[in-house]
């Protein structure tokens, strides 16, 4: 997984010939639209799917499994992605002394209906996809505060969602860890987003576990590979990163390790 601090804050993503899928931390508030293909996420549970001109949020702090289809009669998959950081949602907040009114936990990923302001934004971004102008960071912190404002128009009640400064609160650790245990993030993501330390998750999670958040992640993220493969005919090679491992021979290692036998030998 990559980390979203080298992330631009206006992104443009292209790919053709073949799907793209990953995982990614939706490390801040992140509003997109979808130029052309068709594109899949995975988060909290539930699968959303965004197509040619739909306008998307995600609110910050979650983890996502994603899948990008160029389109079926050929051509790419393109979509453009504004990272909101929280450094100008500061701003914003002191200057037009905005602020959380009430937490708004049902806002998390959302389709939003397209509008004049949100296109004439978009539009306006397209010499910098097309290559024409190279978008300096000056520019790119008022294409970002612009887009903060269009979504406070356009759904007031969005403001309780970026201007919530507050951290993830402590949370089921069991619950948590049993939904996204495939994520291949490590001990200090998981302590962060159920509202812990590192030492207090570790402490937590052994109590309830009886072993170590790496020993467990990995025992229970083979087991998934064992069944894909044994009673559902899938291959290593298709199953690898779906169950949370970043590289195949990782978990070829740990597999035969684990199991005797290497998962290509498994029947």
């Amino acid at each position: 997984m990559q980390e979203e601090k080298k992330r631009p804050k206006i992104l443009y993503s292209c790919y053709s010939k073949k799907s793209s899928e990953g995982e990614q931390f939706i490390e801040s508030h992140n509003f997109g639209y979808i130029i052309s293909g068709v594109s899949e996420m995975f988060i909290g549970g539930q699968k959303f799917v965004f197509k040619p001109g739909d306008f998307r949020f995600f609110r910050r702090n979650q983890l996502a499994r994603y899948t990008k289809y160029p389109p079926a009669d050929g051509g790419e998959y393109r979509s453009i992605s504004i990272s909101i950081d929280q450094a100008t949602l500061h701003s914003i907040s002191e200057e037009f002394n905005l602020t959380m009114d009430h937490p708004e936990p049902e806002i998390n990923s959302i389709l939003l209906k397209p509008n004049a302001l949100f296109t004439n934004y978009i539009d306006s971004l397209q010499p910098y996809i097309d290559g024409v102008n190279e978008l300096n960071s000056m520019l790119t912190n008022l294409k970002v505060k612009e887009a903060v404002m269009i979504l406070l128009q356009t759904i007031p009640q969005i403001k309780n969602v970026l201007f919530d400064f507050t951290e993830p609160g402590k949370i089921d650790l069991e619950a948590y860890m049993n939904a996204h245990y495939k994520f291949n993030v490590d001990s200090n993501r998981f302590a962060y987003l159920t509202g812990r330390s590192l030492a207090t998750f570790k402490r937590d999670f052994e109590k309830i576990y009886k072993m170590s958040p790496n020993k467990w992640l990995q025992q229970k993220r083979l087991n998934d590979a064992y069944y894909l493969i044994k009673e559902k005919g899938r291959k290593s090679t298709e199953v690898y990163l779906e169950v949370g491992f970043k590289d195949l021979s990782h978990f070829s290692f740990a597999f035969k390790k684990a199991f005797g036998l290497a998962p290509s030998k498994l029947a």
